[in-house]
């Protein structure tokens, strides 16, 4: 009997309770005044023949606090928060700028929530129709849940990395590369909406990570070396004959416009031998490649 998958269950952050820094930066210099203060009286004291524990017993309290206080300082740049822990238990995020201070023994990892760009290495996919090709994307992306991304998975940014080579793979195979003969939504011609799949995959993926992507778009999209030369003749073959094909549908429509003419006009009257080689050679002059040389029939067709 297999074990029932248990979902992990997902970190949540919340606000830290530092301190101003410049508040206890001036409770520390004033320990330090206190300390030297409570030497020299020491030394005064013994220079007097008087005893010196008192002094001696305040300047070492003082130098006790004094490590204590010094030793809880950091600064938080803009766009940057501090994971603060106590004894490996999560106790918030400090996003308040400038210098902060906590308890010396309480943990402090500095996340950065700015936006980072990444750009992808090209990589072998297969589309739809499975033909290798190779694809490369653009990722904006930054840190939206410091907790989660640092208490959910063991490494963020090589997490993020991952994910968007298998978005990347994942949106690729949806769609093929290009398609000349049904409407649908290729890699090649439906940048828009391949782009708006490829971000909304990603931050389904990295929703674990606590990560949010901004932006997500192709930088870089080809058949592989292997069949480029095979699908470009393909690609011209499938546009040679769908130009043909526009071609001949307006031949004929303007064939049959200069007919419904002529009888309309009452010009001349043509019997179906006459009428199909107008046809024949309207048609030849509509949709030949090269420039028709008239020829002057000054006989009659019959002869």
């Amino acid at each position: 009997m297999s074990e029932e998958h248990i979902p992990m269950e997902r970190s949540h952050e919340k606000a830290a309770s530092g301190f101003n820094g410049f508040l206890m930066l001036a409770v520390s210099v004033v320990l330090t005044g206190l300390i030297v203060w409570f030497v020299v009286s020491t030394i005064g004291a013994k220079e007097a023949g008087m005893s010196a524990g008192g002094p001696l017993s305040g300047a070492g309290l003082c130098l006790i606090l004094s490590l204590l206080s010094w030793s809880g300082f950091y600064m938080i740049q803009p766009n940057q928060g501090a994971v603060i822990t106590l004894f490996g238990e999560y106790r918030g995020t400090d996003r308040t700028e400038g210098l902060r201070w906590v308890w010396p023994w309480m943990g402090k990892n500095k996340v950065s929530v700015r936006a980072h760009n990444i750009h992808s290495e090209r990589i072998k996919i297969n589309d739809k129709r499975g033909n290798p090709i190779d694809v490369a994307c653009n990722v904006v992306w930054r840190v939206k849940d410091t907790a989660q991304a640092v208490f959910d998975v063991d490494d963020y940014k090589e997490f993020v990395n991952i994910q968007i080579e298998a978005g990347l793979r994942t949106v690729g195979a949806r769609h093929p590369y290009d398609d000349f003969e049904e409407d649908e939504t290729t890699l090649r011609g439906s940048p828009v909406v391949v782009n708006s799949e490829l971000q909304a995959e990603l931050n389904e993926r990295l929703s674990a990570a606590g990560v949010v992507v901004d932006e997500a778009s192709l930088t870089h999209l080809a058949y592989a070396s292997e069949i480029a030369g095979a699908m470009l003749r393909r690609q011209q073959a499938e546009a040679v004959i769908a130009a043909r094909t526009k071609l001949v549908i307006g031949a004929v429509s303007m064939v049959e416009m200069a007919l419904e003419k002529l009888s309309a006009d009452d010009i001349v009257h043509l019997d179906d031998e006459r009428r199909a080689a107008m046809v024949s050679n309207l048609m030849v002059v509509l949709c030949g490649e090269r420039d028709v040389n008239p020829v002057v029939n000054a006989g009659s067709l019959y002869q």
